[in-house]
């Protein structure tokens, strides 16, 4: 006996066996109870999510042999000869084979004639947004005025393709993609049904790849049974598949948490031993972000010690390295420096050893003055240097900027201790636009609880008062005292706190440089081998 495939042996043949189209399945069957019937209806969704089906089962319900209704008996004439596609009276139209206008006008030649055995005569056109325009201005005539005995039952997976005066004559069903959860618990009756041994991984995976589709699931099942011989499990489903596991995923996550540079490397040359897909790797990665940032929002605890931060920059990188990986020379060379950007680019951490740093190539970071990423006991100790920078600033500076209330030039600002203003902005541990706000201000009066800042005017569209309050209370806790904070706006000529940065990490970049450039083992190493150095970064 010839095997017959399970998207067509398990079709539904009554509204009550559709799964995931509630809303069509209501609107269809009231209108059938009720004798409310139009004469055309257009079915749209993606491929697999059973507008034919819907159609077939209406054209059952139209010409039922116990009267119309939303609930065909299945065994009359009618009902089997159309489930068995020989219904004289079902007549039913491959749009994508029949494009012409020629093709058309046959099609409808003989709608003016009364149905053979049927209460209706029913035209069922699949793909129609693949008619060309001649016939769907032929087919327009009928569909305007149509004779009562005759139903048009449309289906397209395109609706934009077809023209505006088809589709206001139509009623339009939108049927949805399926979830995975629903498609992977019908998997789950189907193979209990069929009496085949299956794991729930491995029917989640394939509802995952069915991608809202039943007809893609059934097909993937079948599929899956061949190649396990009557099991369904984990590991055969995914050989089948080339997919990516969550094993993998983890793994790779996990030494993107390690900081470790080489574990990855190793880790995707395995991958690329076994020929797996890394752009569905990246997928898989992007999935579990998600989950874990929607976790760690609601306060849940993650297996891993990534931040928030973290997780929404790692995120955000998978999705560009995702947009990308079809444009690079292969899908394993961008997958590799999409991992590594995730490890270049880590959010700035409190401390002044950078958190992503591979334990082999670990140096002790550089904490001397110049840097202005202050370990946390630091920031905590600087209230009390306060009192310091105030008999060391503070006196002098003050008195002159009360005796004309406030700085005439911008002169004045030249003796302002910018990398004490530095140190206090590291320890009130500012964030976002407050902490840009006073790395782009300056000093111009320091006579507490009084203080005056002026920012620089190319970022005059950053200031609000809700932010001015914060920095007024983030610098009240720190000074212990109520300040009362005030701004000005405008050219500020002398260097800043972000200004400083810039330049300081110009600096850096320099010397490291200058440091690789000059040194003779490495011009040795580069001479010997014919190698060329692309990128310096420093360390730290």
């Amino acid at each position: 006996m010839t095997y017959e495939v399970l998207a067509r042996r398990l079709r539904p043949s009554r509204f009550s066996e559709l799964i995931g189209q509630d809303q069509t399945v209501r609107a269809l069957a009231n209108a059938l109870d009720s004798d409310r019937l139009h004469h055309a209806y257009l079915f749209t969704g993606t491929r697999g999510v059973g507008k034919t089906t819907v159609a077939r089962i209406l054209a059952k319900c139209l010409n039922c042999e116990q009267g119309v209704t939303s609930d065909p008996c299945g065994n009359c004439s009618a009902c089997t000869e159309i489930k068995e596609n020989r219904f004289m009276d079902l007549i039913e139209v491959d749009a994508a084979s029949r494009t012409g206008v020629d093709d058309t006008r046959d099609l409808l030649e003989n709608a003016q004639y009364l149905p053979s055995k049927g209460r209706f005569k029913v035209y069922l056109i699949d793909e129609v947004h693949m008619l060309s325009t001649a016939s769907f201005n032929a087919l327009l005539k009928t569909l305007e005025e149509p004779p009562g005995h005759i139903k048009f039952l449309l289906a397209t997976t395109d609706p934009k393709k077809v023209p505006v005066t088809v589709l206001s004559r139509c009623l339009q069903f939108q049927l949805r993609n399926l979830s995975t959860i629903s498609i992977a618990d019908y998997l789950k009756k189907i193979l209990d049904d069929e009496d085949v041994g299956y794991d729930i991984p491995a029917v989640e995976v394939i509802a995952k790849n069915a991608q809202g589709s039943v007809r893609d699931a059934l097909s993937l099942t079948d599929q899956a049974i061949a190649f396990g011989n009557g099991n369904v499990s984990h590991s055969n489903v995914v050989d089948m598949l080339g997919v990516v596991g969550r094993d993998e995923v983890n793994a790779m996550l996990e030494a993107l948490d390690a900081g470790s540079s080489k574990q990855i490397m190793e880790f995707s040359a395995g991958l690329a031993e076994r020929n797996t897909s890394f752009s569905e790797l990246l997928k898989g990665m992007i999935e579990l972000l998600h989950e874990m940032a929607v976790d760690l929002s609601l306060g849940k605890e993650i297996a891993k010690s990534f931040t928030s931060e973290e997780l929404q920059l790692y995120y955000q990188i998978a999705l560009v390295g995702l947009r990308d990986i079809n444009i690079v020379p292969d899908e394993r060379s961008g997958f590799e420096m999409t991992m590594l950007r995730m490890l270049a680019f880590a959010p700035e951490q409190d401390s002044a050893v950078p958190k992503r740093i591979d334990g082999e190539n670990q140096k002790e970071a550089n904490t001397d003055e110049s840097s202005f990423a202050g370990n946390k006991s630091e920031a905590q100790s600087l209230p009390e240097i306060s009192e310091d920078f105030q008999n060391k600033i503070g006196p002098e500076t003050s008195s002159e900027v009360l005796e004309s209330e406030k700085s005439e030039s911008m002169d004045e600002l030249v003796g302002i201790d910018i990398l004490e203003w530095a140190k206090r902005i590291e320890a009130m541990d500012l964030g976002g636009i407050s902490r840009m706000i006073a790395e782009n201000s300056v000093v111009m009066l320091w006579n507490l609880p009084k203080v005056q800042l002026m920012l620089d005017q190319d970022h005059d569209t950053l200031l609000s008062p809700q932010l001015v309050d914060e920095l007024s209370e983030a610098l009240t806790k720190l000074e212990n005292t109520k300040i009362s904070l005030s701004f000005e706006v405008g050219l500020v000529d002398v260097e800043t706190v972000a200004k400083m940065k810039i330049r300081k990490e110009k600096e850096r970049q320099t010397k490291a440089e200058a440091a690789i450039n000059g040194d003779p083992a490495i011009s040795g190493i580069l001479g010997e081998f014919g190698g060329e150095i692309k990128e310096i970064k420093p360390i730290g």
